[in-house]
């Protein structure tokens, strides 16, 4: 929460419903639609995070309804007691109470379509209800959901995920024109709903509401708007008449003007959608040159219009410019003046201007313009320039608006207008090429005093900090990428017979350092100043013939339990394989492979030795595979990466840490540099969030800070900025979470195949060396996830596919992935400053590999 004057406003995050996951799972087990919802939405987990939210509200048994819930987050989360003032507060901001009902809010641009039909599909599925009903507020979104729907009902692969005992497995995709049967899904405008409209909805569904999900596109339109057939749109789903128990809202923009919805229980907010590069960047004006003279107003969009042309023409795309009107009078007037302006300006013919400029509104004269208005992308079309009423409607999917102009601050002076505004333009062209696409907003700079701290709420970008690629560094260097076509494999296979151990011949062994450099930070009671101690460690350490033994008698054991065994089979007779001389040479050939020359082993991989002699027995199993073959390489550069965001309630609680130098302020933008100066305030309130590198010549990334998410990483960052690994270091940079460079991995969550995308959290370049580094936590190596297991898998095998792909390239880079906690921090870069980083293994990294092999 801030206070702005006497006002106060609150981030949206914090007002979001917290909706239980402690469910029985036998009332509601989630894991038996992983593989449907994992196939329908692809990378795009924020969709698949919003469909399980909802599916444990709607099938947990947690909650009666929509106020249950809501005052269960009223007692536990403070902003919102504040925001309220009391529950009697938040009580009257309820919109279905009564209800088994909630609000999803979803970026404009982020495909609210598919988090609809997975719901819709997975509720019919499960036998919670019998009919879905998806009302919209216009004939453009209804005839979009429909195809989108159809499209997703008849791929028989998305199907063929859904559970063996689904009660629907192909939904009927219909309108209201016909009777809403069971087992259909009815996508409808909601005019259908209307007494005086002929339509089978109030028929198909009078008393049936108990078994009927209700789901509302635009949600928004059902608060907002005070036209009296919009109330009877809210009055049809309280109408006890029907009775309907779940009803979802969805919404890009979820304000009843400046206000929140009271309901929502899961948000991906614009400035996520524009930082994990699903949609556009958005920029505005915040200052230009002084001019009452319209014509000159208009060249300043011209020019800004025909930059854009310049810049796509070689992608193949005609930008759109669109002015938005306050009204029908205005919206003529603007595409006249406009028009006008057009035909001197170009020199060209009034009928060419005209062809130019399309004017949208509800006006007679304006209806073929409509129409006009779906082909607007299309090659064919000559328009560059739209000039609408207030704003165009939902569901005007075009991806080529570049620039919107609000012709006055009154289309521009709320939550929902902005909202709907840039809703209009973040949709990212299709094999979008280069740098991330820009929406302009070309507004009177007048305005800003009074509309920037709204335009920062709808982005989130308030009290925020960024890192950002500073483009002249002297640190950047080029990465490398594969382009993949991605197969699936269903193999069947069986182990049977005697444990085949130690095959190989050797033991795989993570690097080991004998005598290890640490320090011990210390801090001052009284003064709280921190002072570092430096001092070594000197690991235990075993001869080769010491382990060998051990190891032999180990195996003696083992075959002496066996003899006990019933079945013949199961009796061992390892000590004869092993003796102890080809023992001595498995310990051998595992050091050498370690790069250990001492000839002596530590504790911890002695001990990895002997685990390594726990034979296992495999049964018969399925194994799904994801088969990715590479096409092509595909150059990355460190100068594209995105800006990274921290909050201030991240930097706050210390949740994330901010990496910064003497030199970073010169970077920031002028908005954040406020904040920027309150986070480095050494007695200020972001103390635990902030770290400053004292020498700027340490810093050697490509960035004007870095931003650490975890412990684990802070530890990383410094060590990364300590002199003595700096100076080995050509340069590193922290990886983006999304969209930037990342492998695609799969694997499986309880018995359902998932895929998924991670980027490995940094690049470091030594030389012709780059090594990527994926930081975990060192709870990681005790019981370390399937899902850590199959990122390693995919990674290296990426990283040797890429390696292989480099030398048939010519080209002298060579890629080195490993998975490291701090416990072996020190190790790493002491073999780092040695020289010897190449072929490193850390702890995990074996762990890892052990437990793939395993299963």
């Amino acid at each position: 929460m801030t206070t702005r004057g006497d006002r106060q406003t609150f981030k949206n995050e914090d007002l979001v419903l917290k909706v239980s996951d402690n469910i029985d799972p036998i009332v509601w087990n989630e894991s038996k639609y992983e593989a449907f919802i994992d196939e329908l939405c692809g990378n795009r987990e924020y969709q698949k995070d919003a469909i399980r939210l909802v599916m444990r509200l709607f099938a947990g048994a947690q909650y009666k309804n929509l106020r249950e819930l809501a005052k269960e987050n009223f007692n536990e989360n403070a902003e919102i007691q504040r925001r309220y003032g009391s529950w009697a507060g938040m009580d009257r901001h309820l919109q279905l109470p009564d209800q088994l009902a909630c609000s999803i809010d979803l970026a404009t641009g982020t495909g609210k379509s598919y988090v609809l039909y997975g719901l819709a599909t997975i509720m019919l599925a499960e036998g919670l209800v019998d009919r879905v009903l998806v009302l919209c507020p216009s004939n453009t979104i209804e005839a979009g959901l429909l195809a989108k729907f159809k499209d997703l009902a008849s791929n028989a692969d998305l199907r063929d995920l859904l559970p063996t005992d689904a009660k629907v497995r192909a939904p009927k995709i219909i309108n209201a024109s016909e009777s809403i049967i069971n087992e259909s899904i009815c996508v409808e405008n909601y005019h259908a709903i209307l007494q005086h409209v002929k339509s089978s909805i109030r028929d198909s569904l009078l008393g049936q509401g108990m078994r009927v999900a209700v789901f509302n596109d635009e949600a928004h339109h059902i608060v907002n708007e005070s036209g009296a057939n919009i109330k009877k749109w809210k009055e049809f789903l309280l109408n006890p008449e029907y009775g309907f128990r779940f009803v979802l809202g969805v919404s890009g923009t979820c304000y009843v003007a400046d206000e929140y919805f009271a309901d929502v229980v899961s948000r991906y907010s614009l400035r996520q959608a524009i930082e994990e590069r699903f949609v556009k960047m958005v920029e505005y004006v915040a200052e230009m040159p002084q001019t009452d003279n319209p014509d000159e107003k208009w060249q300043l969009i011209y020019n800004r219009h025909q930059d854009w042309k310049k810049r796509l023409k070689k992608q193949g795309i005609r930008p759109l410019t669109i002015i938005v009107t306050k009204d029908i009078k205005t919206c003529k007037l603007v595409a006249e003046e406009l028009q006008a302006f057009l035909q001197e300006w170009e020199e060209i013919s009034a009928d060419d201007a005209e062809r130019k400029v399309l004017a949208v509104s509800s006006a007679t004269e304006h209806q073929t313009n409509i129409v006009r208005l779906k082909l607007v992308d299309q090659p064919a079309s000559k328009v560059e320039w739209i000039v609408s009423v207030a704003m165009l409607n939902e569901g005007w999917d075009v991806k080529n608006v570049f620039q919107i102009v609000p012709h006055e601050e009154r289309a521009f002076n709320s939550k929902l207008l902005i909202a709907q505004v840039l809703g209009r333009g973040l949709r990212r062209p299709d094999r979008w090429q280069g740098a991330d696409p820009v929406v302009t907003v070309f507004n009177h700079d007048a305005w800003v005093g009074r509309i920037r701290h709204l335009v920062d709420e709808i982005l989130e970008m308030e009290n925020r900090l960024s890192s950002s690629v500073i483009a002249d560094s002297s640190y950047h260097f080029d990465l490398h990428n594969l382009d993949y076509t991605r197969e699936t494999d269903t193999r069947h296979y069986t182990k049977k017979g005697e444990y085949r151990l130690l095959e190989q011949g050797f033991v795989d062994l993570p690097s080991q350092v004998e005598i290890e450099d640490v320090a011990i930070e210390f801090e001052h009671a009284v003064s709280g100043e921190h002072t570092k101690f430096k001092t070594k460690i000197e690991h235990k350490t075993y001869s080769f013939v010491e382990v060998a033994e051990q190891m032999y008698r180990r195996l003696q054991s083992i075959d002496e339990e066996s003899k006990d065994a019933e079945d013949p089979k199961d009796q061992t007779q390892y000590a004869k394989k092993f003796s102890f001389e080809r023992c001595h040479e498995i310990v051998m050939s595992s050091a050498k492979k370690a790069g250990i020359k001492s000839g002596r082993i530590a504790e911890e991989n002695r001990q990895k030795i002997l685990q390594a002699l726990g034979p296992l027995r495999r049964k018969s199993a399925k194994r799904v595979v994801y088969r990715l073959t590479p096409n092509r390489l595909q150059p990355v550069k460190t100068s594209s990466r995105q800006a990274i965001s921290v909050s201030a309630a991240e930097l706050r609680r210390g949740d994330k840490t901010v990496f910064f130098t003497q030199n970073s302020g010169k970077t920031i933008p002028d908005e954040q540099k406020d904040f920027f100066n309150s986070v480095i305030d050494p007695d200020g309130d972001y103390r635990s969030g902030c770290e400053k590198i004292a020498n700027t010549h340490d810093f050697k990334t490509p960035c004007n800070m870095a931003i650490a998410d975890a412990t684990p990483e802070r530890k990383f960052i410094r060590l990364l900025c300590e002199r003595e690994n700096s100076t080995i270091l050509d340069g590193w940079l922290k990886n983006a979470p999304q969209r930037f460079y990342s492998i695609e991995y799969a694997w499986k969550k309880g018995e359902h195949p998932k895929r998924g995308e991670f980027s490995p959290d940094f690049f470091m370049k030594q030389g012709n060396t780059i090594l990527v580094i994926e930081i975990k936590d060192d709870n990681e190596i005790a019981d370390p996830s399937m899902e850590n297991q199959k990122k390693c898998e995919y990674a290296n095998a990426h990283f040797d596919q890429l390696n292989k792909w480099l030398v048939e390239e010519g080209l002298n880079i060579v890629y080195q992935m490993n998975f490291i906690t701090p416990k072996d921090f020190n190790k790493f870069f002491i073999k780092l400053r040695a020289g010897e980083a190449k072929g490193f293994r850390s702890e995990l990294d074996i762990v890892l590999g052990q437990q793939l092999t395993t299963n």
